[in-house]
């Protein structure tokens, strides 16, 4: 049974030691925690949801997971708590009941439904594994940059029962992390971002415990056959862009809309419909359906391709069945160019710039 209780990984020291007492500077390594600035990393407290309850005391934090007003947190922000009270550093408020509350305790997480809160959802990280040494940041007395240890078996303590969680992140959080994680403190339901991509890696626990007094832990956010948590999931998927590890379809989908408005300025999704021509719907038709992966659409200068293709386009990224349409002109294939792939890579590799343009410093 100890071994339940130790980490499956561990970089830069075993897990008993602890990081940031200077240990690793002194060997030259890199720290295993410091504090982030917020502005360096894009992290900031507008994304983040604090939990009270009825009387003002802190119970937690949480974050908004899709457009329609879902607060993902852990579920001892909220356990126990008939009403709840959720406020964002913009001075918005809501009070939410109970009825608004889907607890999954064996998960240690909970979804809170509201709306008006004012906030961007954050995009979720499905991987299968964190692999240990990936650096994160936390909001826990502020922001702060911790260190993934890796894996390991947690108990989760509730009001009606004890719940075994499975393959919990284990976090080295240092001395000063340790305090800001203390049961009751706050921090419990606060987003993990992995530093690289800025995707919510799992949820801040508090009152998960394991053979360890000198770490910190978070529910991973895993794949799920069904259930809320699977619909939340591939909601935010569908919606929330995540780039670089974390890319998700709706990271594809903006990606190649960006081929898209680049090469037709008014091609995006709200582009206009052009008059019908029966030849080409049925063409565009039967490509949809033939499940091809690549159209190509030749006609005289002025003929209207342009105009079709955009529309093309736009109809594919609308709706629950959403396509990515990556965008290919003749001066995009090089005489060199082994298949198409290359022509592809380049405009996305494009794309990702012009993306990434309005905000350098944003992770991933």
């Amino acid at each position: 049974m100890a071994s339940r209780n130790r980490s499956r990984e561990a970089t830069g020291g075993r897990a008993g030691e602890r990081p940031g007492d200077g240990s690793r500077e002194a060997r030259g390594g890199p720290p295993a925690v410091r504090a982030a600035d917020p502005a360096e990393h894009g992290a900031s407290d507008a994304a983040l949801v604090r939990v009270h309850d009825l009387a003002g005391r802190p119970r937690g934090t949480g974050f908004l997971a899709d457009h329609h007003g879902t607060v993902l947190t852990s579920h001892e922000a909220v356990d126990g708590l008939t009403r709840l009270v959720l406020s964002t550093a913009g001075g918005r408020r809501r009070v939410v009941a109970a009825a608004d509350v889907v607890p999954l305790p064996a998960l240690g997480l909970a979804l809170v439904r509201t709306e008006g809160l004012g906030t961007a959802p954050l995009p979720l990280s499905t991987r299968d594994r964190v692999e240990a040494g990936t650096y994160v940041r936390i909001a826990a007395g502020g922001w702060r940059e911790a260190r993934v240890l890796g894996a390991t078996d947690v108990t989760y303590t509730a009001t009606d029962r004890f719940h075994l969680l499975g393959d919990a992140i284990e976090l080295a959080v240092g001395t000063c992390g340790r305090d800001a994680l203390r049961l009751g403190g706050g921090a419990a339901g606060g987003p993990v971002l992995d530093v690289a991509t800025g995707a919510v890696l799992g949820v801040l626990g508090t009152a998960l415990s394991s053979g360890h007094s000198d770490v910190g832990f978070a529910v991973p956010l895993r794949r799920a056959a069904a259930g809320p948590l699977a619909d939340l999931l591939a909601e935010n998927a569908a919606t929330v862009p995540a780039y670089g590890a974390d890319l998700n379809l709706a990271g594809v989908l903006a990606l190649t809309a960006t081929s898209v408005t680049e090469a037709v300025p008014d091609g995006g999704p709200d582009a206009r419909e052009p008059v019908e021509r029966a030849g080409v719907t049925r063409e565009f038709a039967a490509f949809d359906a033939s499940g091809a992966r690549v159209l190509g659409l030749v006609g005289a200068p002025g003929s209207g391709r342009t105009t079709e293709l955009a529309a093309l386009a736009a109809r594919r990224s609308r709706g629950p069945a959403a396509a990515p349409t990556l965008w290919l002109r003749g001066a995009d294939l090089h005489d060199d160019d082994m298949s198409l792939a290359d022509a592809a890579r380049r405009t996305l590799a494009r794309a990702a710039r012009i993306v990434a343009a309005p905000d350098p410093d944003r992770p991933g």
